[in-house]
């Protein structure tokens, strides 16, 4: 695997490899020194076209634990607000020998571009493009929910995948680049998904993908599933109105105080709580619900850095993403 770009493009094997060396990955944080020489001499760009907090500092985080040199590019204040292109601006990354470039860009389709054409011999990560698709995302989802389902069932996360697991993805999946990842690759590793969302926030072409469809999310929670999944209404991203009002859409369709106060009746006590940020609490989720035991908000951000880690290792050291008993065993860095 060259490059990441979407997880439809990822296999099971492919998929649990990059979990299992994540695992690995993530014995890094608890150690007195934080760093691993795997990619001391590499450089890798973090180039966003979009504002980022979570994503950019978590790339640039698991960058600097493998020892790679880590240039962070933003489309503000560069030659792209002066009208350079895509192409131009590649090209500079390649001339200057970057061996990774990490995009995000609001444009659907601008990471494969920049993968599939000779402007740069870099590996292109997908950090999020448009409304398309944020694989990395994606997999530390997987990683936070296969660790919770892995102890769920009394077993090691290593190794395993999702199967029987049930999600449910809840808010504004049309313009949600996390929710169509996130579908792919939860259905390839054996989850079940079902999306709930107002019909004016589901995307044309739905009932094709491998999920199921829902417009009541107190109907969804009676199938108990082991994760509910809220997402932000992205409402930078809408030139029109798709509900009444925010009152409306906080009461049915968001996790607020009473929706959550009822999931133990509902004999979901060990369902947790996800959200890729940011959160608007109040309208899609409470602070009751975000800062409950359940919510594993705050471990997705940590697993983020740990997934990172894991990809831009095997894009970028030659290991190959392929079935593996065990994830690859790395040394400390002396320094």
């Amino acid at each position: 695997m060259k490059h990441l770009l979407s997880t439809r493009d990822l296999s099971a094997a492919d998929a649990i490899r990059i979990l299992d060396t994540a695992e690995e990955m993530s014995a890094v944080s608890s150690r007195e020194v934080k760093k691993l020489p795997a990619l001391r001499g590499r450089t890798v760009v973090n180039l966003f076209f979009e504002d980022s907090t979570r994503t950019r500092i978590s790339f640039e985080a698991a960058a600097k634990r493998l020892s790679a040199d880590v240039i962070n590019f933003a489309a503000k204040g560069s030659s792209v607000s002066k009208g350079e292109s895509l192409k131009d601006t590649a090209q500079t990354l390649e001339a200057i020998g970057a061996d990774a470039v990490v995009i995000r860009h609001y444009a659907s389709g601008a990471p494969h571009r920049l993968a599939t054409t000779d402007w740069i011999s870099a590996a292109v990560v997908n950090a999020g493009d448009g409304t398309h698709e944020h694989p990395t995302q994606a997999l530390l989802d997987a990683f936070t929910l296969r660790r919770h389902w892995s102890r769920l069932a009394g077993r090691a996360s290593s190794g395993a995948d999702l199967a029987g697991a049930r999600v449910v993805i809840v808010g504004d999946i049309l313009h949600s680049r996390v929710a169509r990842s996130n579908v792919w690759l939860l259905t390839t590793l054996g989850a079940h998904v079902t999306l709930v969302a107002p019909p004016t926030l589901l995307p044309i072409g739905v009932e094709h993908w491998p999920c199921d469809v829902s417009f009541d999310l107190d109907e969804a929670l009676e199938s108990k599933p082991d994760a509910i999944m809220m997402l932000r209404v992205q409402a930078e991203r809408m030139n029109a109105s798709y509900f009444p009002s925010t009152g409306e859409y906080s009461r049915r369709w968001g996790l607020g105080d009473e929706r959550f106060a009822r999931l133990d009746e509902l004999g979901l006590k060990d369902t947790i709580i996800m959200h890729p940020g940011p959160m608007v609490r109040g309208l899609e989720i409470s602070s009751a619900a975000a800062d409950s035991a359940r919510s594993q908000v705050l471990k997705q951000v940590a697993n983020g850095v740990s997934v990172r880690m894991a990809v831009l290792y095997l894009l970028m050291s030659g290991a190959p993403v392929s079935p593996s008993p065990s994830a690859p065993q790395l040394k400390e860095s002396s320094s």
